[in-house]
């Protein structure tokens, strides 16, 4: 296995001859690794024509050359492992026992004692206290005997003598049973305590027996484990002894493989590699040099072909990212200048306003005397325009700054959160004499200002569309599901019908005229914009009645477990 690839453009020895200095051709495109010829080619032919020292081996891959060094070592391998594995299936079949047998034998046999031990802690407290919590250890104890009675069974199937031992654990097991532990774990309330006072005496004996049984169960066990692990130990070192011999020819062969492969493959595979190597570090001009066995050469021509594509598409790349800064770019302005608009809506556009309505009612305190009523009712009309068009823009401006006018996540306490909330609508929830509840609230991670916007908007909400047959209720429920919170804001209000259940959130979507419900259409807009920016999902529960409840999600962790309290907290007007 030495003589890889004699001749075949790699390392054989004319190139050894030719002193190494040949790597192959240098590929520079597909069709150029078409029409150049391999110098080694040449060099291979003229060694074939002076005696074919290469003999038919010559032209193998590596494919070839693998499988017969493959099948050459196979053979070697197979008889020495014959000569080993009657050895080892002997020390398999002790060790199997070993592990599978005797081992969790006596473990299970510990587990029937520590069960029983159970069984009479839990009859004994019973009978001295008569507290039925003392009952917990004897019946976990039953449990345990039956599992690990069943696995004792299972495991001492081959074995006579032990299962006796084990027959004589259990016969013994249900004495004690029968004339203490079930009269006293089934005795009623009061009774336990005479019972078991009773046959004390009897029971200690009857226990003392299953002590000695279990005992002369385990030391025969640990008997057994013992026998077999000196069987082990000798048949592991017969085993060892061949595995040495086999371990050492299988290193005589790994030398002879790593010689023939490091020739024949690794060689010109490392020269591959570093070309590969220049390419991956940024240089797509340098071409891949095609050395070594047929296969390694045409794989050297499917990188080169890559390589080439790579260049394309590098090049195209760095046009794109060109036009994505332009964008980019673009971009920063068209905030900058919504920003300035912003800036003007904020002032330049409210201070007239302000100023419209502030004469207007200066113009009708002044005047009142001279004007009629229609005069009075168009002053109104347009003192009410102007403070509607402020509404507006105030909310306008909100809408816009969703995900704009946002620093670093910090946690969020909504139980705080939610009291302010409350706080800011005392006089709506006076006034309409609503019952406020929630749920214990979470702490997330979000922007307090949005997440506070979003609590009284949903809340306002609720009380505003209140039902004139019923006392307003409204409930802020929550709950911990994969991973996020699933609030509800529930009211028994005039609720929304399921074909509204879409348009409600699209901005300027009103259901009800201005005059029946105040409002300019922007608060759920707003209210899912919110949530949208937090990462969750706002629905209207189209299956509500009667009122509406809205259903919106945000990740968070979870609360804090705490001592058992009331599960609705009311906030008070």
């Amino acid at each position: 296995m030495a003589r890889l690839y004699p001749g075949a453009g790699a390392v054989g020895p004319a190139a050894a001859a030719a002193g190494r200095g040949d790597r192959g051709v240098a590929v520079t495109g597909l069709a150029g690794a078409r029409s150049h010829e391999d110098p080694a080619e040449h060099r291979r032919s003229g060694a074939a024509g002076a005696g074919r020292a290469g003999g038919p081996t010559a032209d193998w891959t590596t494919r070839r050359w693998l499988t017969a060094g493959a099948c050459a070592a196979l053979v070697v391998l197979a008889v020495l492992a014959a000569t080993g594995v009657w050895v080892f299936a002997r020390s398999t079949a002790i060790s199997d026992r070993l592990v599978d047998g005797s081992t969790p034998a006596l473990v299970a046999s510990v587990r029937l004692e520590s069960a029983l031990v159970n069984q009479e802690t839990g009859a004994r407290g019973y009978g001295l206290t008569g507290e039925p919590g003392f009952l917990e250890p004897y019946r976990s104890g039953l449990r345990q005997q039956k599992d690990a009675t069943a696995q004792l069974r299972t495991l001492l199937a081959g074995d006579p003598s032990t299962a006796a031992d084990l027959d004589e654990v259990l016969a013994r097991a249900e004495t004690w049973q029968s004339r203490f532990g079930r009269p006293v774990a089934t005795a009623p309330a009061g009774a336990p305590v005479a019972l078991a006072t009773e046959r004390a005496d009897e029971g200690r004996q009857d226990f003392n027996a299953i002590r000695v049984s279990t005992s002369h169960l385990e030391k025969d066990l640990e008997a057994a484990r013992d026998r077999a692990r000196t069987e082990l130990h000798r048949v592991r070192s017969q085993r060892n002894w061949i595995f040495s011999l086999i371990a050492a020819v299988i290193l005589a062969l790994t030398v002879l493989v790593f010689a023939g492969l490091r020739r024949g493959v690794t060689l010109p595979l490392g020269r591959l590699s570093e070309d590969v190597r220049h390419v991956a570090g940024g240089n797509f001009g340098h071409p891949i040099t095609a050395s070594g066995p047929a296969d390694l050469r045409r794989l050297a021509v499917d990188i080169e072909g890559m390589r080439g594509r790579l260049a394309d598409e590098l090049a195209f790349s760095d046009s794109a990212r060109e036009r994505l800064d332009v964008q980019a770019g673009e971009l920063r302005r068209s905030n900058a200048e919504l920003e300035q608009f912003a800036y003007v809506a904020s002032h330049d556009l409210q201070e007239p306003l302000r100023k419209v309505a502030s004469f207007c009612q200066l113009l009708q305190r002044r005047y009142a005397d001279q004007l009629d009523d229609r005069a009075v009712q168009y002053i109104d009309f347009a003192v009410d325009g102007a403070n509607r068009m402020q509404t507006l823009i105030h909310d306008l401006l909100a809408f816009s700054r969703v995900g704009r006018l946002h620093t670093d996540n910090e946690t969020v306490d909504l139980e705080e959160l939610f009291s302010r909330t409350t706080d800011a609508l005392s006089i709506a929830i006076e006034e309409s004499g609503a019952q406020v509840t929630r749920d214990p609230l979470p702490a997330v991670s979000g922007d307090a200002t949005q997440l506070g916007m979003l609590l009284q908007n949903l809340v306002s909400n609720a009380l505003k569309f209140r039902s004139a047959e019923r006392t307003p209720a409204v409930e802020l429920s929550a709950r911990f599901e994969d991973g996020l919170w699933h609030f509800a804001v529930t009211d028994n209000g005039i609720g929304i019908g399921a074909e509204y259940a879409e348009r409600v959130f699209v901005i300027f979507q009103r259901l009800h005229t201005r005059e029946a419900y105040p409002g300019n259409g922007i608060g759920l807009a707003l209210c899912k914009k919110i949530v949208e920016f937090h990462g969750g999902t706002i629905a209207i529960d189209p299956g509500h009645a009667p009122g509406a409840r809205i259903t919106f999600t945000l990740p968070g962790l979870p609360l804090p477990q705490a001592e058992p309290a009331a599960d609705t907290e009311r906030v008070s007007p």
